[in-house]
């Protein structure tokens, strides 16, 4: 899906600030790269084979001017082409004129995936050092398939503007339904997971994705902004889930709609002890209270039993609830 921002006017002073910062061949090379994926200093760095100092001047420059952004992850920083911003629907403009065959753009590509790589084996070692934690809570529901199919149900395949994934672990919901939306943003307090998730969407050429490690009662993004808010198996280990549903909603955009997944309540008392989780699932009277809170609308709610076996067992329960906010004409949007 083209970004909307290429369809945005520029002013002739930001038109050519614009273009006068990308004017410079490591630069050129710098915002083809970042059109394929976010990208830190080090991989840029390690991809340019030039000097931090002067790779950091080059960005500093380019997010001064709106054609890249900035985000923070713990230590780290992340650089992306600004989709939000006119200039970085110019980026993406002037980086499609390339010619793909360029020998000096062919081997950033091939560095580019070197970096890429040593990015999924990292993950992939996180990912098997938990995966049996992960894999026993699954055990305990509906089969993953059973459950992500509810979900497309749930919300249907219209296309939709900007999709925003609390809590975004892996980084699944946003591959499911990350096809549908112009704009995708992940959250994640653990800079480990954000990991994870980067390598997945590289790994499913899934661009662009932003990815940002924030506090999920401060959220690092806009407010009004989202269609989609998804708060996915997030609830249960916060101590204070109303507080994170009232922060979820001021992200949504007006008639914008949240999508929570949950347990109903249960007595593994087992989770908490082993799984870090707060909560023992929530009732239909929490859900909506919280949201009537947040002032949002119930729209839709369905609970999926656990397969038929023996022992304790989890219901999944998926809850749509709706910004009741008129939405915003085009006019209004870009104004």
């Amino acid at each position: 899906m083209v970004p909307q921002t290429l369809s945005l006017p520029m002013t002739l002073e930001a038109l050519v600030g614009a273009l006068r910062a990308a004017g410079e061949d490591t630069r050129i090379r710098i915002l083809a790269l970042l059109a394929e994926g976010e990208l830190t200093v080090s991989d840029l760095t390690d991809i340019l084979g030039q000097s931090q100092p002067r790779v950091s001047r080059h960005l500093k420059l380019m997010v001064e001017a709106g054609l890249i952004q900035r985000s923070r992850e713990g230590a780290w920083a992340f650089f992306s082409v600004a989709d939000r911003d006119p200039a970085g629907g110019l980026v993406r403009a002037l980086v499609q004129r390339i010619d793909a065959s360029d020998a000096v753009l062919r081997g950033d590509r091939d560095r580019l995936r070197a970096v890429r790589a040593n990015r999924a084996e990292a993950a992939a070692a996180y990912f098997s050092k938990h995966a049996d934690e992960w894999d026993k809570i699954r055990s305990l529901h509906a089969p993953d398939a059973v459950v992500e199919e509810a979900l497309r149900a749930a919300i249907g395949e219209a296309p939709f503007g900007a999709l925003l994934d609390l809590g975004t672990g892996t980084g699944r919901m946003i591959s499911l339904f990350g096809s549908q939306a112009r704009r995708r943003v992940g959250v994640d307090g653990s800079h480990a997971m954000l990991a994870v998730a980067r390598a997945n969407l590289e790994r499913e050429g899934l661009r662009p994705v932003e990815l940002r490690q924030g506090d999920i009662y401060a959220l690092p993004v806009e407010r009004d902004a989202f269609d989609l808010v998804i708060l996915h198996q997030v609830l249960h280990f916060l101590d204070d889930p109303a507080r994170a549903i009232r922060e979820a909603a001021q992200a949504l955009a007006p008639s914008g709609r949240m999508l929570i997944v949950d347990f109903a309540p249960h007595d593994l008392e087992f989770l908490r002890e082993t799984q870090a989780h707060r909560r023992l699932g929530f009732s239909v009277a929490q859900i909506d209270g919280w949201l009537a809170e947040a002032g949002l609308r119930g729209e839709r709610r369905r609970d999926i039993a656990p397969p038929v076996k023996g022992g304790a067992q989890l219901t999944v329960s998926i809850v749509v609830a709706r910004d009741p906010r008129p939405k915003k004409s085009q006019e209004e949007t870009l104004s």
